[in-house]
């Protein structure tokens, strides 16, 4: 099937560059280019494309908005697109339902990777990006409120365990060598930890995570596992899994 995209920035040379890569290459074909983030909007409700690349800082209405929009209005999943390498810009395009975030100077390959990526149903951060994720996560408070367990009861314990290996920014591949199981297994996991959870994707599983305090700051600064109502494990009792710290 081909992946059709809409390619949405101000600079006409720089969306011109990006969507001349992109349909230059098989399966990938760019429908529409678009110079804020209005005609991004218009252009994917129109065309009913599989992704949107979108420019952050666009006039009128910008990638932010658009996103949002797109997130919550079409079926299109949307990769943002920087120069700006800002928490500030990655929470925002996150929250607005973004299931891909790359900085401008990102190589050909991996502009190309990113569509299909997410194209597929799944979510990609730049390395950069990703570690300010999960650096912004680690260095708040522990989540208040309701016991965070009680939205993860659904899970099983191999979920809650692969749920707390993708909080850690593990693969499939990694998460699969981490449990002893196959990569098949692995992605049946995850399906069923979306699933349950009523989560999008990857990205928004690490930030229920966070926010439900499986994942909370250790005294040292990093990530540590386990629920803060329960002090010392994941709630209901599920076993612990894997390490207190994220792979290096």
């Amino acid at each position: 099937m081909t992946i059709r995209v809409v390619v949405a920035d101000d600079q006409e040379l720089v969306r011109s560059g990006f969507a001349m890569i992109l349909d230059a290459q098989p399966g990938i074909e760019v429908v529409a280019e678009a110079g804020d983030g209005r005609a991004a909007v218009e252009a994917v409700r129109r065309l009913a494309p599989e992704v949107a690349l979108l420019d952050i800082r666009m006039p009128g209405t910008d990638g932010i908005e658009a996103c949002r929009t797109i997130s919550a209005k079409t079926g299109c999943r949307t990769v943002m697109l920087t120069t700006f390498d800002s928490d500030e810009y990655v929470f925002e395009a996150l929250h607005a339902g973004a299931s891909g975030f790359l900085l401008k100077d990102v190589r050909r390959d991996d502009l190309v990777h990113a569509v299909r990526v997410v194209a597929a149903g799944d979510s990609l951060l730049a390395p950069s990006v990703a570690r300010r994720l999960i650096s912004e996560y680690t260095s708040r408070p522990p989540a208040t409120g309701a016991a965070p367990s009680a939205r993860l009861d659904v899970l099983t314990a191999r979920e809650y365990e692969t749920l707390l290996h993708l909080a850690r920014g593990l693969s499939n591949a990694e998460i699969a060598a981490a449990l002893v199981v196959s990569e098949h297994t692995v992605k049946t996991h995850v399906g069923n930890v979306l699933s349950k959870l009523g989560l999008r994707d990857r990205i928004q599983a690490v930030i229920c995570a966070y926010e439900c305090g499986v994942v909370t700051p250790s005294p040292e600064g990093g990530p540590a596992f386990g629920s803060p109502a329960r002090g010392n494990g994941p709630p209901s009792g599920k076993p612990p899994a894997g390490g207190s710290a994220p792979a290096g």
